[in-house]
């Protein structure tokens, strides 16, 4: 046999191989949904105005957490955690807006390894489709970067700007389809497609425009300027059809490659715009039917995948980036006798448990347990580290310095009164730190992190002050659940422990631990078929 013949034998034996590890590999989608509380299913609210029937039979079929946290309680920053598996201030030393109007540079800095680029690593196709937000750059004519604000919008140059020096296409992604913020809030409205802009903005949107299926719901939708076409109404239908365009292609040209996909919705952020055709869907209004439609497009995801014979072999993730907005909570708590934050005292931009406890479903059939309801401490960092262990990718130290590996808790093999994380993170609206050490909270700073509760409809939910003067506020949620006696002074021991454990988390760089050791598909196979029996 000639050197040519076993050189093109043994390149044959190493691409079989490949193929065959591939097809080992789970597919990977992610549902992030926006602003959703944790009182927004019903399978997380008992006393829910309304049904969220796919989302509850995904619980049913997969695992629920009931406490999971967004790693912020605004958009921005939690997007970043998600997509880095770390805090925002690894990124900005602090805290982090969310972006309005051009906006940038993006919060993923270059050389943070980012979910999408680890997936790659391990042979993935991956795709993002919806709501970005995490920062984009944009210049004008003279080639200068633009920040944010709403005039500035008319100053970009596309030529110079594109494809995006930071986009998804630069961060990991093989194939995006986003807005550059919230998709009807936030002022740049122009769809980004593979860090493109098929149609600049050129018009300016006024608010009166849009159709208006429930009076005061189309409240946050801000005036300025926008591509001409843009869809208000149907943004998350779009974003959904882009997503089965990527799956489904995927499916057909590289049937042995597994593919990585995340959905992100606008749903359920301000304003409230439900497509036609789930006006009136249910009997809690307009938000009522903005939830039911994020429950269908949940639906179409697991359909389509059962629908392309893959259901067995992909892994679907959903959860939200922080807890539901203000003035939806008063409207639907006033309106619909309906708590978008499921008991919890607070709301989105809140440090108490409103602002941040989310709901988080995972569903891997024959994998992972049916019907587990799991009371692990965890973040959606966390996904990060979770999804290496999977697919078999050993972290660095310096990477997703914020996350821990979930997988054992979704295997059904670690035990609930175990805790995989010794310690939690998470950062309200002005970037202040709270942290949680089993069932114990610091919060580093005074009042809720985030809104006001001195004036208007807010101060009604205004709570006595029982630690006058405090710098800080403590609570133990297994007698405290609703965070409303702080015992900044009562427990200074327990308080002082968790200063200082803040204090080292915030100078080391990292809270996860060092030398993560993924789990991989052979474990996960060996032990999902112990948890069936």
């Amino acid at each position: 046999m000639t050197k040519i013949k076993i050189q093109l034998l043994t390149l044959s034996f190493i691409l079989i191989s490949l193929s065959g590890l591939a097809q080992e590999l789970p597919n990977i989608i992610i549902i992030y949904a926006d602003d959703l509380g944790y009182g927004d299913l019903s399978c997380y609210n008992g006393e829910s105005a309304y049904k969220t029937p796919r989302l509850d039979k995904m619980a049913r079929e997969g695992v629920m957490f009931t406490d999971a946290h967004s790693p912020s309680t605004i958009c921005s920053p939690s997007r970043y955690g998600l997509l880095s598996g770390q805090q925002i201030y690894r990124s900005t030393g602090r805290g982090g807006p969310a972006f309005e109007g051009p906006g940038g540079p993006s919060y993923l800095k270059p050389g943070t390894l980012t979910i999408a680029q680890m997936l790659q690593k391990k042979g993935y196709r991956t795709g993002v489709f919806g709501k970005w937000h995490v920062g984009l750059s944009w210049f004008d004519k003279n080639n200068k970067r633009l920040g944010g604000g709403y005039d500035n919008a008319l100053l970009i140059d596309y030529e110079k700007s594109t494809p995006l020096i930071d986009g998804p296409n630069a961060r990991g992604f093989d194939e995006s389809f986003i807005t550059p913020n919230c998709p009807t809030t936030d002022p740049l409205y122009v769809y980004i497609e593979n860090g493109m802009v098929p149609v600049p903005a050129s018009v300016r949107h006024k608010r009166d425009n849009l159709p208006n299926p429930g009076g005061k719901w189309r409240w946050d939708n801000d005036e300025g300027w926008m591509s001409p076409g843009y869809n208000f109404m149907e943004a998350d239908l779009l974003f959904y059809d882009k997503t089965r365009n990527f799956i489904t292609e995927h499916r057909k040209k590289s049937p042995d490659t597994p593919f990585f996909a995340i959905l992100s919705t606008q749903i359920a952020h301000a304003p409230v715009l439900p497509a036609a055709e789930f006006n009136g869907l249910t009997e809690a209004g307009p938000r009522g039917d903005f939830v039911r439609e994020l429950d269908v497009i949940v639906g179409r995801v697991l359909d389509l995948v059962d629908d392309l014979g893959i259901d067995d072999n992909t892994l679907i993730m959903f959860s939200s980036d922080n807890g539901a907005e203000i003035v939806h909570v008063n409207w639907m708590r006033e309106d619909h006798d309906h708590d978008p934050s499921g008991g919890w005292r607070g709301m989105k931009r809140d440090a108490w448990e409103g602002g941040h406890r989310v709901p988080f479903i995972a569903r891997w059939p024959g994998k992972f347990p049916k019907g587990l309801v799991s009371s692990q401490m965890t973040n959606i960092t966390d996904i990060f580290a979770t999804l290496a262990s999977v697919v078999g990718y050993e972290l660095s130290d310096e990477d997703a310095t914020d996350s821990f590996d979930m997988l054992p808790a979704m295997l059904g093999v670690q035990d609930n009164h175990k805790s995989i994380r010794p310690h939690l993170l998470t950062q309200s609206f002005r970037g202040e730190f709270q942290i949680r050490q089993g069932n114990w909270k610091y919060l580093d700073h005074e009042g809720s992190g985030g809104n006001g509760y001195k004036k208007g409809f807010m101060k009604k939910y205004a709570l006595p002050e029982t630690a006058v003067g405090a710098a800080g506020q403590l609570y133990n949620l297994t007698e405290d659940p609703g965070e409303t006696t702080n015992l900044y002074y009562a427990n200074e021991a327990k308080r002082i422990e968790l200063q200082q454990l803040l204090n080292h988390l915030k100078i080391s760089g990292r809270s996860a631990p060092k030398n993560r050791q993924p789990i991989g598909i052979t474990k996960v196979k060996e032990l999902g078929s112990k948890t069936k029996k």
